[in-house]
């Protein structure tokens, strides 16, 4: 594309762009501006001072805050580096905003155009009177599920979120156990996939952080379960070559979420290894999952049980054509260069 942009990106600074393990925001942010910049458009990326990136990179603090023991308040940080962004404004033909509805004010005080990625639910009564409140917002989408409770908001865009294939590498065999990953959390239902596990006698690798608000959870309501099942192993929080291993040996992923999650990223990257995704209806799994093709979309705790046996006659190869096709970088920033086109369209022509 001969044409470029001047982006600035605002990325959540509780991790480092990308995350050295937990993190799926600030993954799929940079996996956006590596693709956005390597597309020759001019981006900045305001985020930690420890992040990686061939953009410009404004450090906005030390370091990812959820590593930084000294942080106590951190939307402190992220009101600091919103003024920052704002101030620079004028430099920019375009601002990305993937801190939610913080910049919100800022944006609508400003003249250069914000484009706000929502990341989070928002079916919550707070979020969505908040977000009446400010119904000029340009917002973009990370499934059509995402949308529900907000059908009335200002939607340029459904942009899938994507990931760097060649940091997922296609298994062809997978093996005999079950994959957990991502937070332990009584929303990500670790105690389904401890229980399909055991009423299945397969072993289940639970893969996972535990935030500081979810440690008595995980204290009196998961770690017993491991405690009385041999066939259960905690290995922790685990970084991109760790998960790539992980998932790639797998026989299937378990998703056994209860409740509207936006865009479940970690079954992307297990398909994108070739190893299927078990997983319950709810947000935008049905979005991500093809039944039958790249693994099953369950209603019961039954149906997931039964699914999992059933995933020995999906085709893994076909797993990683489907992430090719939908959910790579390249795709990702198709979608969101469309919505930038309706906001900045003389710097950016319609695609050939």
């Amino acid at each position: 594309m001969e044409s470029h942009v001047r982006i600035a990106i605002v990325a959540p600074l509780t991790e480092a762009v990308p995350p050295p393990l937990y993190g799926g925001t600030e993954r799929v942010v940079s996996v956006l501006t590596e693709e956005l910049v390597r597309r020759g458009h001019e981006v900045t990326l305001f985020a930690s001072g420890d992040s990686q990136t061939n953009a410009k990179l404004v450090a906005c603090c030390p370091q990812g805050l959820r590593l930084d023991p000294e942080v106590r308040d951190t939307v402190t940080y992220t009101m600091v580096q919103l003024g920052q962004v704002y101030q620079r404004a004028h430099e920019f033909d375009l601002i990305h905003n993937h801190v939610d509805y913080f910049a919100f004010p800022f944006a609508r005080l400003g003249v250069t155009p914000t484009v706000t990625t929502t990341h989070g639910r928002l079916d919550q009564t707070e979020v969505r009177r908040l977000y009446s409140l400010f119904p000029d917002q340009h917002l973009v989408s990370i499934s059509e599920a995402q949308r529900i409770p907000l059908p009335d908001a200002n939607w340029l865009a459904t942009a899938y979120n994507g990931i760097d294939l060649s940091h997922f590498h296609f298994q062809p065999a997978g093996g005999d156990y079950l994959v957990f990953l991502g937070r332990i959390n009584p929303e990500k239902r670790p105690d389904r996939a401890i229980e399909i596990a055991r009423d299945l006698g397969m072993r289940l690798v639970i893969a996972a952080k535990i935030d500081p608000v979810d440690q008595s959870y995980y204290e009196h309501a998961i770690a017993p379960l491991i405690r009385d099942c041999p066939l259960i192993e905690f290995v922790g929080e685990v970084d991109e070559r760790q998960k790539d291993d992980l998932l790639g040996g797998a026989y299937a992923y378990l998703f056994p979420i209860d409740w509207p999650e936006p865009f479940g990223l970690t079954m992307v990257e297990s398909m994108a290894t070739g190893t299927p995704v078990v997983a319950y209806r709810a947000g935008s799994v049905p979005e991500i999952v093809v039944p039958g093709v790249t693994g099953y979309v369950c209603d019961t705790f039954g149906e997931m049980v039964d699914a999992v046996q059933l995933v020995q006659g999906i085709d893994r190869a076909a797993c990683r054509a489907h992430v090719e096709q939908r959910f790579s970088a390249g795709a990702m920033a198709d979608a969101y260069e469309s919505a930038f086109r309706r906001l900045v369209p003389d710097s950016l022509p319609a695609a050939a």
